[in-house]
């Protein structure tokens, strides 16, 4: 009906946000009437929220039962296209685990591609791959081989 488009026109960012970041009183308003006026959304919305504490788990045992439990509810779901994202992450969730036992993020991980593109263009021209590889080891002391 009109009234449920006109309170979902617009609305993406708002959706996109992360809830605790939403501190304006009148956006909060309008996501929970937002979320009100479509049920699908608001499945689809505390999924989202749901899988974002994956990456807060410290124990692998305790956040694969999290993603067993969030993939159940996702697959039980009448909503296609989050059964279908619900499948194509599945083969994914070992790399998500491992974020419990090693807690890199993207950023450190491009920090040491960055300085290893470095070295490699310090050494253009060298053939010697044992040579290189053990200047990037010696460009990172504190991690083990």
């Amino acid at each position: 009906d009109n009234a449920s488009r006109t309170v979902i026109k617009g609305s993406r960012w708002l959706l996109l946000r992360n809830k605790a970041n939403i501190t304006r009183g009148e956006d909060r308003v309008r996501l929970y009437d937002l979320l009100d006026a479509n049920r699908n959304l608001m499945i689809v919305y505390v999924l989202k929220e749901d899988l974002k504490q994956l990456w807060q788990y410290k124990y692998p045992k305790a956040a694969h039962r999290a993603w067993k439990n969030w993939h159940r509810r996702a697959m039980q779901s009448a909503i296609e296209p989050l059964r279908r994202f619900a499948r194509r992450l599945k083969p994914y969730v070992p790399g998500i685990l491992a974020h419990c036992r090693f807690g890199l993020h993207t950023s450190l991980l491009e920090g040491i591609n960055n300085k290893i593109k470095v070295i490699k263009r310090m050494a253009y021209g060298f053939r010697d791959d044992e040579y290189f590889f053990l200047k990037i080891r010696a460009a990172f002391p504190g991690i083990p081989r």
